[in-house]
């Protein structure tokens, strides 16, 4: 069992205290220099611990440089800022040690440390949260195989906010474990500008990536309280229409919903106030942030949604491991006629169906690596008349019979020219899939025997493989970016690390 600590850093001056508290582990130490638009290299005071450039792009990207440079079985990743307590090294050695083959993870026990002569400030309390997380990345363990599986952090987090829970999720859907060892770390309480309660309303926008990534249930999978966002939009609602009828003059509107304001944010400010020290200094602070949080929380949150479709369509960045090269993927997304089965066209008849040559040998491949699968067809015969969506169940049903469980099946309905966002090459089949399996689009591959397979694929952000049959036009194969010769052939080119 080997090991490698990454420790991503901005420049704090805590990251020489902590490298001391290491000091013995030097040569399983990398640092990411990951400040912005630094000129002189990133010293550090002990020798042996190796620094690699990061891209100065988020928590994300700078923990992914990090992994990426490292070799060893487990990457312990540290935030440049806590505290390892004595023996913390050799805690964590026995922690990996003891992990059982289907363990992909081991959390660190973090402890923030609070004043014990006053109450703790609104800033504190929101810092004790990561004694709760499920999955803090302070002082947490992966190995490096459930990293590249999954394709390691997912870079458009670009906050230090809920990067770490996406990745535990990606994580324990592809079958891994996650666990709490025996070691701890300190985290104090950086200091803070007055502000920083409104600054951190921008995880809103993060949080509607993560309900799109993975489903309605994400929080609760993920261990992460349900928070204050519909109460904030109902505050900032109020405020809203209260200025809009001040504007025109509605004087009772303006009352009626300038009240329903007030309360809110009374409500908010008292809620905060109570836990805390009651200084003058906190009341001023809870009092003029508490009556501009509901607006920032709701700003970012429309926000969220208004560039969630961009979003989605970009490349996570993390599909490659380096320029070049692929990560395996979190899903492979079959095509159905012509690609698992023999193309019968608007096929009715569960009799008829045949599965293609080496279908079940590159399922089995797949199950074998614990990579997800789901079905995406284009199914026009329901819209012509020719299917009924009774006997296209049924027709799925025995793909099943004979090639076994699938994942989730998506299939659009639709004729040429309806309009639809399913029918390929539209992205809406796989965008619907990688939702139905909790992945990110862009961890995805594709594979379908024409160029509209491939053109949703692309459309989607993932990746497309073309294995071509008789009816594939030869133009369509000079335009795919991947062409396999068999479906195997196609699994085996999905699965490869550096093709």
């Amino acid at each position: 069992m080997s090991f490698e600590i990454v420790i991503p850093t901005a420049g704090r001056p805590s990251l020489a205290a902590l490298l001391e508290r290491l000091r013995g582990a030097e040569r399983r130490i990398v640092v990411v220099d990951d400040r912005r638009n630094a000129v002189e290299p990133l010293t550090v005071p002990t020798g042996g611990v190796r620094v690699v450039r990061g891209p100065a792009h988020g928590p994300a990207a700078a923990r992914n440089a990090g992994w990426r440079a490292c070799r060893a079985e487990w990457v312990a990743f540290l935030d440049d800022d806590v505290e390892p307590e004595p023996g913390w090294v050799e805690r964590l050695e026995a922690d990996l040690a003891s992990a059982p083959p289907d363990v992909g993870g081991v959390q660190g026990r973090i402890v923030v440390p609070l004043p014990a002569a006053r109450r703790p400030t609104d800033w504190e309390r929101n810092t004790r949260g990561l004694e709760r997380a499920r999955w803090a990345t302070a002082d947490l363990a992966y190995r490096r195989d459930a990293l590249a599986a999954v394709g390691g952090f997912d870079e458009r987090f670009p906050r230090a906010y809920r990067e770490d829970a996406d990745l535990g999720l990606r994580i324990t859907a592809a079958g891994w474990r996650i666990v709490t060892g025996s070691r701890t770390v300190r985290h104090p309480v950086r200091p803070a500008p007055a502000r920083v309660s409104l600054a951190k309303q921008a995880g809103n926008a993060d949080d509607v990536l993560m309900r799109a990534l993975h489903g309605r249930g994400w929080r609760e999978r993920a261990g992460v309280p349900a928070g204050r966002r519909p109460r904030h939009a109902a505050t900032a609602t109020a405020g809203a229409v209260a200025l809009g009828a001040l504007a025109m003059r509605r004087r009772r509107t303006a009352v009626a919903a300038g009240a329903a304001w007030l309360a809110g944010t009374a409500e908010l400010a008292w809620a905060r106030i109570a836990p805390g020290p009651r200084s003058p200094h906190e009341l001023a602070t809870m009092l003029w942030t508490s009556a501009l949080m509901p607006f920032a929380a709701t700003g970012w949150w429309l926000a969220g949604h208004a560039t969630l479709r961009r979003r989605l369509a970009q490349p996570s960045t993390n599909l490659r491991e380096v320029p070049g090269t692929f990560a395996r993927p979190a899903a492979v997304l079959f095509d159905r006629d012509g690609t698992l089965v023999v193309d019968v066209p608007y096929n009715g008849d569960p009799d008829r169906v045949q599965p293609v040559p080496g279908a079940g040998a590159a399922l089995a491949r797949l199950r074998a690596e614990r990579v997800a699968t789901a079905v995406v067809s284009n199914q026009s015969g329901i819209a012509r008349g020719l299917v009924t969506e009774g006997q296209v169940r049924a027709v799925n049903a025995r793909v099943e019979e004979l090639l076994g469980p699938l994942g989730p099946w998506t299939w659009c309905p639709h004729a040429p020219g309806e309009g639809c966002d399913c029918r390929k090459p539209a992205p809406g089949l796989i965008l619907r899939a990688a939702e139905r399996l909790g992945v990110d689009p862009a961890r995805c591959v594709v594979i379908g025997d024409i160029g509209a397979d491939v053109e949703a694929a692309r459309a989607a952000g993932a990746r497309a493989i073309l294995v071509p049959t008789p009816v594939t036009r030869a133009e369509e194969i000079a335009a795919a970016d991947e062409v396999a010769p068999d479906l195997p052939s196609a699994v085996e080119r999905a699965l490869e690390v550096g093709a």
